[in-house]
């Protein structure tokens, strides 16, 4: 077979522009090879951070606490309450207290005093309509709110959570027979503090908290009940007992007659006067 000559071809060379045109397309590659891990980077969600609250908080202990974990100036979620539109009954009156529940919650750089305030008061609505707190509390003629209140006392006056039922039955006992319930926790809550030491002169104080001289629940919940209060103050345990006393830690005494009471009232006090403190006034159901 005959090969034909063929006369060797050059090669095309770029000009200038064609190789400073290859080079910017080459940048341009690189760039945006390196630029989609740092989008994607940048889409990666924020981790949360975690907001505790402990059951039995009062409310301004919880704005302190959600002032901090935002690190906002003191007071700002305090003042966030009146413009949060908050999911409250109509019989809290614009007062959050008893439905802050407590829990962990989430928290990020987008989260405000309103956002946290709100998953707050949604997390205690639900809390009280489940179906065995919400017909417990039915059943014994309460309001959510009424549940709410009783529960923040269970909260306060309970040494343990074996207790709770038993605190309960002694709130509703002393309900049926129109006797005034009597409870340190109440008078603490009006007088802006905590302590085991409850005075006479501390249980004639004008308030509407002061469950000594008026009968009936307080107007409000005195704290942050958690679901076991809940629960234990529309299904207390039963038992005839009217008053109780916490004589020393682990031990809370339960009895149906004032004879009964006031013997462990006075070992209560016994025991506070050998261990140094000022002996207060044990009150009929106070701890």
């Amino acid at each position: 077979m005959r090969l034909e000559y063929r006369p060797p071809q050059r090669r095309s060379r770029l000009t200038r522009r064609g190789r400073l045109a290859l080079f910017l397309g080459i940048l341009l590659a690189i760039g945006a090879a390196v630029l989609v891990p740092i989008l994607r980077g940048g889409d990666v969600p924020e981790k949360p951070r975690r907001l505790l609250i402990p059951e039995g908080w009062r409310a301004p202990q919880v704005y302190a606490a959600v002032d901090r974990e935002l690190k906002l100036p003191p007071g700002s979620t305090k003042t966030a309450v009146a413009t949060a539109g908050l999911a409250l009954p109509a019989e809290a009156k614009g007062n959050p207290e008893g439905y802050l529940f407590p829990a962990t919650y989430p928290v990020t750089s987008k989260s405000t005093p309103a956002t946290v305030l709100t998953h707050m008061v949604r997390t205690a609505n639900e809390r009280l309509a489940t179906q065995a707190v919400a017909d417990g509390g039915r059943a014994h003629g309460m309001t959510p709110y009424q549940t709410a209140t009783l529960a923040s006392i269970i909260e306060a006056e309970a040494e343990s959570r074996a207790d709770m039922g038993k605190v309960a039955r002694v709130v509703h006992n002393r309900l049926a027979k129109s006797m005034p319930l009597q409870m340190d926790s109440t008078i603490n809550y009006a007088l802006n503090r905590s302590t085991l030491d409850t005075s006479l002169s501390d249980t004639r104080i004008d308030s509407p908290f002061n469950t000594y001289e008026r009968q009936g629940l307080p107007p409000a919940p005195i704290d942050s009940p958690g679901l076991e209060a809940m629960a234990a103050a529309v299904a207390p345990t039963p038992g005839n007992w009217l008053f109780f006393v916490t004589v020393k830690p682990g031990d809370t005494r339960f009895s149906a007659t004032y004879e009964e009471h006031k013997k462990h009232v006075a070992e209560f006090n016994r025991l506070r006067a050998n261990a140094g403190s000022r002996t207060g006034q044990a009150g009929p159901t106070g701890k």
